[in-house]
This record gives C-alpha cells, structure tokens and sequence, in this order.
C-alpha cells in the first residue's frame, strides 16, 4: 500500500503546479483507526481501536517539491492478544499506550492547494505486555522502537489543513530482560489529521 502511494506520488510532475501555498508551520490534531498485530512462529491476529494525537510540522518549498519534518504524540485504544506462547494455554496480550514519531515527508504539488506525498520516521511506543499461563500472571510495561512508513493526501485553505494518510509501523521483536520472545508486533493506520497552518 505504501508502494502505491510513493508510486502516485512520484507520477505527478513536479511543475506542474506552484506548491508555495503549502508550505510552512502545522500544528494539528489527529483521530483514525489503528489496528495492532502481533505474530508468532507464522500465526497471527489483529485488532482495531482509536487513535488520537496531537501533530507537528514545518514544511519547506524547494521550489516544486515540498520537504518536511514533523512529530507526533498519540495514543490509541487498541489491544491484542495470542496464545499458545510458551506452554499450550497460555495467553498474552499487548495493550497499546502513548506513541512518539519523529520523520521526514516529501511532497508535490497536485493542484495549488493539494498536496501529495511520502513519509518515514522513527517511532517509539509505549506498551504494556500481560501474560497469563493459568497459574500466574506478569504485567510488563515497555518502550518498542520501531519504524514507520507512509503516505497520503493533504488539502490546504488559507490557515486551514486537513491531512488523510496511510501508515505502517514496525516494532520488530520483543524483548523480555534482554531475552527474544519471538512476538512482533506491528500496526497499520489510517488517521485524518486537521489544524492551522502558521
């Protein structure tokens, strides 16, 4: 799905349009789904919840191509869980918590006030890991850090944006004390973002 956005993205001609419009500072606030997944040995599952966040960005006209750097703060509701982990039976489940990211984007110009564009950054997560083997019971909080890619489309009206994108991120595997677990954990999201442009 990235794929296809960088490919759109990269389709639209970079003069064609004049992108000064769609520079400078953006602060805004953010709500879409997120769905969580975590994976084991092959099987996996997913579950959705709501994110919701704050954003930051500044971007810069290169004269046809808009570059940026933005952040973000979010949390979401989303939760999952697999068994069979260790011993047949057991359970374990991610809760998620507040996310950091921090990235890049780069964009063009669709029309005078529509932006198109990629992004990729570093994001941090905070979650807490349950487990449960019918016995006993051990609730873990822990920071993942991972990556994230994506894309979509930004429309700008004079100190009015709205953004609608598409992200991936990846924490890789959890650790336990330093020890492999063999659970990953990733999510994908789709979120509107909405605010003033300074």
């Amino acid at each position: 799905m990235t794929a296809a956005f960088a490919a759109t993205l990269f389709a639209v001609p970079a003069h064609a349009q004049d992108s000064s419009g769609l520079a400078g500072f953006k602060l805004g606030a953010i709500a879409g789904y997120d769905s969580v997944k975590l994976e084991l040995d092959g099987d996996s599952g997913s579950k959705g919840g709501f994110a919701y966040g704050l954003t930051a960005g500044y971007d810069v006209d290169l004269g046809g191509a808009i570059l940026g750097i933005e952040t973000e703060i979010s949390d979401s509701t989303a939760e999952e869980s697999v068994s069979d982990v260790v011993v047949p039976g057991d359970r374990a489940s991610l809760v998620t918590g507040r996310d950091l990211y921090v990235g890049a984007r780069i964009g063009f110009a669709a029309s005078d006030n529509v932006l198109l564009f990629a992004k990729g950054g570093y994001t941090n997560a905070r979650v807490k890991l349950k487990y449960n083997d019918g016995t006993s019971s051990l609730t873990e909080g822990d920071n993942l850090d991972g990556y994230r890619l994506g894309g979509g489309a930004e429309y700008v009206s004079g100190p009015i944006f709205g953004r609608l994108e598409y992200r991936y991120s990846d924490y890789g595997e959890y650790s336990y004390a330093g020890v492999g677990t063999g659970l990953k954990a990733s999510r994908h999201q789709v979120v509107f973002a909405g605010g003033y442009r300074f």
